[in-house]
């Protein structure tokens, strides 16, 4: 779907959408458009239970005097309520509204707003910006799919007296879209597609856009003494890989901040193999890689003026006769030796060498990690919230008020010492599960051992990273969780 920000005209053919204000207060263009309608727009808004409200649409066909069908009413809500948020969703969800209606063509018109506080090029630009993450589908493996459930929409243009202002608002997020959507495309793909190595020759692909990717093998992991990694990796016929992608759009030597992701490209659970059911959905257990990956394409698409790097681990986790057994200990790049309790807990094995690597190597201002690590996490926060651990707090502040600004909301929950003797071991340095409880806690205590004095954060995403159910720009599948909560974090306090 193309999408266009273009002067404001009523089309003359195609869908058409123009907002409705609480109240039932039509916008200018309304006005004009109820008029060529001879008054049906009112008509139909008067007759209903439509108020205006935000979220709201009402669809009429083949209106009397306009060639353009559907006609949507969209509710927009109190002009001083208007948010980027909102006009994302208003974007969203007529992306969505038209491309199930059989139209190859429609628009929306943003009209300027008496007593809203957002402008109108900035509500335009978000309204694109809605539409190009609410269009999202992965069906590229859809054969046999009949063509009335095939999206239709082919260009969408969003209609404005602020052309220029708008498109220069878009530009940036449109490159952040791209990072989500690049993001949904890898965690979509199954495992007999995306393994360790052609995941990593994914990532070479943003060196198209100047991000310097370097993919270290198996070889190279052992010279660097990853045993925890290796140890996950040993059951897989694919071999592991890390791949380190760097961007530097700021001055040479200013420190980076890092971005490190688990990247299990599927997670049988190995010999502590998990139950056959669901167990289709571990493809996506490498959802924090992906997170990691669409991130640095969004940061390299903007041009954003920071030094990041993005470092994944990546493995698949297979039970077989070389596999890790149950009791096997492991020696982390660290030093420290881990028993391995449990083999499906694997994720925080491998983000144990990455985590040690990327704070050595790159000596970062701050280290922020991603993993789909617990289903713990789901049981605490069910599916609204991502969970988050942290050392510092003006990290964990820095990064939950970036959430709240992009709609993907996380909560913190506690480290503590008592928490952290759980996974004490008598045969090694530590083991890799504590008890029954606070299994997200022991895990984020389990990786916190491998932070040294670097601000670190912790995003459990295994709640997050996957929706059964469609919203206006997030559809049912991968989410991309992340990539835009990330880049906001990015650019409010880390760019100069």
């Amino acid at each position: 779907m193309k999408i266009t920000i273009s002067d404001l005209s009523i089309p003359a053919s195609g869908g058409l959408a123009v907002g409705v204000l609480e109240g039932r207060i039509l916008t200018a263009t309304g006005q004009k458009v109820d008029t060529a309608t001879g008054g049906a727009l009112s008509r139909a808004i008067g007759s209903g239970r439509f108020k205006g409200a935000r979220g709201e649409i009402l669809e009429i066909h083949a209106p009397v005097g306009l060639e353009v069908t559907p006609l949507l009413a969209v509710g927009l809500g109190k002009p001083g309520d208007l948010t980027d948020l909102g006009m994302e969703a208003v974007g969203g969800a007529i992306a969505k509204r038209f491309n199930g209606a059989g139209v190859t063509s429609g628009a929306i018109v943003i009209d300027a707003i008496k007593g809203a506080k957002l402008a109108t090029a900035n509500m335009a630009a978000r309204a694109a910006y809605g539409a190009k993450l609410g269009a999202y589908r992965f069906d590229r493996y859809r054969t046999q799919e009949k063509p009335e459930k095939k999206p239709s929409l082919k260009t969408f243009e969003i209609l404005t007296r602020a052309v220029a202002t708008a498109r220069k608002l878009y530009k940036p997020l449109s490159a952040i879209a791209d990072g989500v959507i690049l993001t949904r495309d890898l965690v979509s793909e199954p495992a007999n597609v995306i393994n360790p190595k052609t995941l990593a020759q994914e990532a070479r692909k943003l060196s198209k856009l100047g991000v310097k990717v370097e993919v270290l093998g198996q070889a190279r992991l052992k010279q660097l003494g990853m045993g925890a990694l290796l140890g996950v990796a040993q059951g897989s016929a694919n071999e592991p890989q890390v791949v380190v992608m760097h961007w530097n759009g700021a001055a040479a030597k200013t420190q980076p901040v890092a971005f490190v992701g688990k990247g299990v490209t599927f997670d049988s659970g190995g010999i502590s193999i998990k139950p056959s059911g669901g167990m289709e959905d571990m493809k996506w257990d490498m959802g924090g890689s992906g997170v990691v990956i669409g991130l640095m394409k969004a940061l390299a698409a903007r041009k954003a003026k920071v030094n990041a790097v993005g470092v994944v681990g990546l493995v698949e986790n297979m039970p077989s006769g070389t596999a890790q057994r149950p009791g096997d200990i492991v020696t982390s790049m660290s030093g420290q030796t881990i028993e391995v309790i449990n083999t499906d807990a694997e994720g925080r094995l491998v983000l144990a060498d990455v985590l040690w690597y990327t704070q050595k190597r790159f000596k970062p201002k701050v280290m922020i990690d991603l993993a789909t690590l617990t289903g713990a996490v789901i049981i605490a926060l069910g599916d609204l919230h991502a969970g988050l651990f942290g050392n510092s707090d003006e990290l964990c502040d820095r990064l939950g008020k970036a959430g709240l600004a992009v709609g993907e909301r996380i909560w913190r929950l506690p480290l503590a010492s008592e928490y952290d003797k759980l996974i004490d071991c008598d045969a090694a340095d530590m083991k890799n599960v504590g008890s029954r409880g606070a299994g997200s806690i022991t895990a984020a205590q389990f990786l916190q051992r491998f932070v040294a004095g670097v601000p670190w954060a912790h995003l459990d995403i295994a709640a997050v990273t996957w929706s059964k159910k469609n919203k206006p720009t997030v559809p049912k599948g991968g989410t991309g969780f992340g990539v835009r909560l990330l880049d906001r974090f990015v650019a409010d306090y880390y760019e100069k």
